[in-house]
């Protein structure tokens, strides 16, 4: 093999390989080394691998010991890894010695494997096993309940017409019917839970939809002093998906966002392409992510809520119904993508929806 091959090998293989001498000093970093860590080659090369490779004794330790046995060893547990910014990544570590020709001991190469997307995978599963749980009761509930309400509003309504010289009593058949559409809504809510409908997938504009998103919000927010700043990658080509459910999974993201702050605050939404999150297709290219971050300087969310904040029917909302994240988990799913939180109490709450960048009409998608 070429060094000129070995070299592109290296700059655009996922995984990060990094090479230590026998004094644990960094003498090669590839481009994924570079992501995962968050340090440039520059920074990292010729320092000892215990400034780059932080976050516990046991980083280290492995490298050690591969070295000292002139033996591969490889993490059984996954590692956490922590970034130059300060941000904590899950990894799996492998080290293995590495030998000149002769036999004798020249380093190590250690291999990171960035486990996020594992993680969120992993996540995903559960919320889909909760999901198809909560989908076979919540679709016999609406049955059930759905047929008794019609009977009830029209017998209010019936009641109404024979109370009609009656205002001290109308108020109450006006109530009945009310709450009745209310109990409806929450039914077709679930409808659109359990049963959504398939997708009608076309050329989406991202832009575009956030834009008439903002538009909106900030008309309907007008008194409350919210400011909305949209900030956008416009090399963004347009995705593959639904407009249709894309709008509603962004309008609510959106709008919780400016209710949570109040009556005084910033939302904050942008997209960004991210080259180092890639879905992986059977029998087809790893495709880039589109991210789209949806921020607020408002509270925060408890760490107590923030467990159970896709879990249908769980709110913190007086009028909540508890369903809105479920759906958008719901769509994003179908989607393909994921969608993550990241919340400080006192510092606001971001969240960050991946949808893979797949061309409209893509036959391989």
């Amino acid at each position: 093999m070429s060094a000129d091959l070995a070299n592109r090998i290296l700059d655009n293989i996922d995984l990060g390989v990094i090479v230590v001498d026998t004094e644990e000093r960094i003498i090669l970093f590839n481009p994924a080394a570079q992501v995962a860590t968050g340090w440039s080659e520059r920074q990292a090369r010729g320092r000892p691998c215990g400034d780059i490779l932080r976050g516990g004794d046991k980083l280290k330790r492995l490298i050690g010991e591969a070295l000292a046995r002139g033996r591969s060893i490889s993490s059984p547990d996954r590692l956490i890894l922590r970034r130059a910014d300060g941000c904590e990544l899950p990894v799996n570590m492998s080290v293995s010695p590495l030998l000149d020709t002769d036999g004798s001991l020249q380093g190590a190469t250690v291999i990171l494997k960035d486990l996020r997307q594992l993680v969120s995978l992993e996540e995903s599963a559960r919320s889909s096993d909760r999901m198809n749980t909560i989908d076979t009761l919540a679709a016999g509930l609406a049955h059930e309940i759905r047929n008794p309400l019609g009977g009830i509003r029209g017998a209010a309504q019936l009641l109404a017409k024979e109370l009609a010289d009656r205002a001290d009593l109308a108020e109450y058949t006006e109530v009945m019917v009310r709450e009745v559409d209310r109990v409806s809504g929450i039914l077709e809510e679930l409808a659109n839970l359990t049963r959504p409908r398939p997708l009608k997938t076309g050329a989406v504009d991202l832009t575009s939809l956030l834009d008439r998103i903002i538009l909106l919000e900030r008309q309907a927010h007008a008194a409350d002093a919210i400011e909305f700043i949209l900030q956008v990658d416009p090399s963004i080509p347009p995705i593959e998906g639904d407009e249709e459910m894309l709008h509603r999974l962004f309008l609510n993201l959106i709008r919780n966002a400016a209710e949570a702050i109040g009556n005084n605050g910033r939302v904050r939404v942008g997209t960004r392409i991210r080259p180092d999150l890639r879905l992986h297709r059977p029998a087809g290219r790893p495709v880039p992510l589109v991210e789209v971050t949806v921020s607020d300087n408002g509270p925060g969310i408890p760490a107590e809520v923030e467990k159970r904040i896709f879990t249908p029917f769980f709110t913190t909302k007086k009028q909540g119904t508890g369903l809105g994240l479920s759906i958008c988990q719901r769509i994003v799913t179908e989607h393909h993508g994921m969608i993550q939180l990241k919340t400080r109490p006192g510092h606001g709450t971001t969240f960050t929806v991946s949808l893979p960048l797949i061309s409209p009409g893509n036959k391989e998608a």
